[in-house]
């Protein structure tokens, strides 16, 4: 297949994703990047967001993500990822319940209330359950 990158995802818990692609596009901290075939070598952190990877023509999957670091180099494509989730494995209900939590902990913070964690959570939460009405719920 022509315009074809190795692409490998893994996480923390275990490998999300191997096997071969014709673009991933990735959240990096200056903006969303899209990597294809032939890309100039990279070492990237990027941040919470969309990691979309082009399979095929016919295939298109999504996945939110915490951040990490990405590397790309001889048309293989390495994403250490610190979370990585398909869009439709998202689980709603909790999303929702961790963006109530990081809401209430930013708002009646105390000198223990570690600040950025929640914010960091917040994000996160938000990113899930966008994700989910764009590519998921999109007629919600």
């Amino acid at each position: 297949m022509d315009g074809v990158l190795y692409l490998e995802i893994i996480t923390p818990a275990k490998i999300v994703f191997k096997g071969n692609i014709e673009s991933v596009t990735i959240p990096g901290v200056e903006g969303s990047f899209q990597v294809l075939k032939n890309h100039a070598p990279l070492i990237s952190v990027f941040e919470i967001g969309l990691v979309k990877i082009k399979i095929d023509a016919n295939t298109t999957k999504y996945f939110a993500t915490g951040g990490g670091t990405v590397e790309v180099l001889n048309n293989n494509v390495l994403v250490l990822a610190d979370s990585l989730e398909a869009v439709e494995e998202i689980d709603v209900e909790r999303a929702k319940r961790a963006k109530e939590r990081a809401m209430e902990k930013l708002t009646l913070k105390t000198e223990d209330t570690d600040i950025e964690r929640a914010r960091v959570a917040l994000a996160k939460a938000v990113n899930r359950l966008t994700l989910v009405e764009k590519y998921i719920r999109a007629e919600v």
